[in-house]
């Protein structure tokens, strides 16, 4: 492992939730209350935003996007790609869980519950956009928190910098054709070139950008430069994030006011995708031998979401108002109550799971 990969190792093994972090649901259900409010008095205003639009792209919101996005790629240092081999497992179960699992676990879920339980509850004009949204949701596993949940699962450092690295390269390659295989077997229409466009402008773009800039940061002042640059950044970062979930709510307002309960229907797959996931990963993990300081943070990878790209990406595709971007702001409401469930649940479970490695090492 090289120098500034092990200090990079080291810093995420001390992350600890900020205030917002600690309390994003409740920051999320004040945007919910401004941005309805705001909507209805100053329709106008929101109207306008909307229509800044170039080649189907909200341009407000891809600056707020990359004001969320590459703050959060800063800290990933991709020399970590080059430790895949000393935790080889809990990467191949991790990937397995993230790209061959997660998707189309999520995609069943939402026509199951959207097209199925659900649709006489839900406005049936707006049931592919939210089978879309979800979708959408889970295509592209979380980049930024997992370093909040490793740490608080006990979780190695070295492992999260290298899963995290890797979904990242692999997020720029997968993330559209399955978001497009997906919407096509659900027959909603794929409007690939929109589609592209957003992997271009909020991963591809991101991820380049993000990598260049702290290299050269790191070329001239060291580690003690990038701390203060992502000093400078992260509370921006997090105004951003608020701005953007005002906004899509200053546009969902009417139709949250007049069924309130499709947030909480909407959540129902998404909770359920969480833990069938994680528990997923976390079993598996046990199964070929993984040490419970990589399966607790495989798990919580596993299961977790990039709901700034998904945002972003429903956005450019179905528009503010629609029910895709609705469903991927859903997923920001309950991310943070329910994976530290899941990381009290891996915690809790330790004992379990280190008692049944020492069984496998004694049958061998």
């Amino acid at each position: 492992m090289t120098a500034q990969c092990e200090a990079t190792a080291k810093r995420a093994a001390g992350v600890r939730m900020n205030l917002f972090e600690r309390y994003l649901t409740l920051w999320v259900l004040l945007c919910i209350i401004a941005g309805i409010g705001l909507g209805h008095f100053f329709s106008g205003v929101f109207q306008a935003i909307g229509a800044l639009e170039v080649a189907k792209v909200n341009l407000p919101v891809a600056v707020l996007i990359w004001l969320m996005i590459i703050p959060m790629l800063l800290k990933v240092d991709f020399r970590a790609l080059g430790q895949v081999r000393q935790h080889w497992k809990g990467v191949g179960v991790t990937l397995f869980v993230n790209w061959a699992v997660k998707p189309f676990s999520m995609a069943l879920l939402a026509w199951l519950f959207i097209y199925g339980l659900f649709s006489e509850w839900l406005p049936a004009d707006q049931h592919d956009a939210y089978v879309a949204g979800l979708i959408i949701l889970a295509a592209a596993p979380c980049t930024a928190m997992v370093f909040v949940w490793s740490n608080l699962s006990d979780g190695e450092p070295n492992f999260t910098l290298t899963q995290v690295a890797l979904n990242d390269v692999i997020m720029i390659f997968a993330f559209a054709p399955i978001v497009g295989l997906l919407l096509g077997l659900a027959a909603i229409t794929v409007p690939w070139d929109t589609l592209f466009l957003s992997v271009v402008l909020y991963i591809v773009f991101p991820v380049v950008f993000a990598h260049f800039w702290r290299r050269r940061v790191l070329g001239r002042g060291g580690d003690a430069a990038l701390q203060r640059l992502l000093g400078i950044l992260q509370p921006l970062s997090l105004l951003a994030l608020l701005v953007t979930l005002v906004l899509l709510f200053g546009f969902q307002g009417e139709q949250i006011i007049a069924q309130p309960l499709i947030i909480a229907l909407l959540a129902v797959p998404i909770l359920i995708q969480v833990y069938f996931n994680s528990g997923l990963a976390y079993l598996l993990n046990r199964a070929v031998g993984s040490a419970h300081s990589v399966a607790a943070p495989s798990a919580l990878i596993g299961a977790s979401n990039f709901f700034e790209l998904a945002v972003a990406a429903a956005i450019s595709l179905f528009g503010f108002s629609s029910g895709a971007a609705l469903a991927t702001v859903v997923g920001v409401l309950v991310e943070v109550p329910v994976m530290l469930s899941v990381v009290k649940i891996v915690n809790r479970s330790k004992g379990w799971y280190e008692r049944g490695l020492k069984r496998q090492d004694d049958a061998s």
